[in-house]
């Protein structure tokens, strides 16, 4: 039982590194500037997120949604990054693609973000990145360029997630 188990862990790991190379090769993109609606704007009067602001900092971006099950674990731990990395330079993105606003904002008021939340419900910005998967996160160093991707969040890969964020981090500025 255990060499089944042993063997199930590492399929799940490869299928996680081939994921997210192919994740990471479709989202090699600078900082263009890409708008897209803000979690916080009333939907009347969309405001513009513009990526490019963020120039100079490590993006954390991370693509989710109110059914998914790994983002509702995924967000203490993305709380907890805003935390302890924003006044190094970190900004942790969440982009939600639900296509109903109410569900979004439910999630929100369950999870209670510590970090900007957008909303893109027609799927343009996901598109962008050519997101498949729920949730799936990019780290984007401070030249505005995909460092890593991963798919999915597995509590036992937080380690090298955060490995991640610290290389990128520890670049210096272009």
């Amino acid at each position: 039982m255990s060499q089944i188990i042993r063997t199930e862990h590492r399929l799940r790991n490869a299928a996680q590194r081939i994921l997210s190379k192919l994740a990471l090769k479709a989202t090699a993109i600078s900082f263009a500037a890409i708008a897209f609606c803000s979690a916080a704007a009333p939907s009347a009067d969309a405001q513009l997120f513009d990526l490019s602001a963020y120039k100079g900092k490590v993006v954390y971006l991370d693509f989710w949604a109110s059914w998914c099950g790994p983002c509702k674990q995924s967000f203490p731990w993305l709380n907890e990054l805003a935390a302890r990395y924003g006044a190094s330079g970190l900004a942790v993105v969440a982009v939600n693609v639900d296509h109903d606003r109410y569900l979004a904002d439910t999630f929100l008021h369950e999870h209670r973000p510590h970090f900007s939340v957008v909303f893109d419900p027609g799927g343009a910005v996901a598109s962008q990145y050519a997101v498949k998967a729920m949730p799936t996160s990019m780290i984007i160093g401070r030249d505005g360029q995909v460092r890593t991707a991963h798919s999915g969040f597995f509590e036992n890969q937080e380690t090298q997630y955060l490995a991640d964020v610290r290389a990128a981090l520890d670049e210096k500025a272009p």
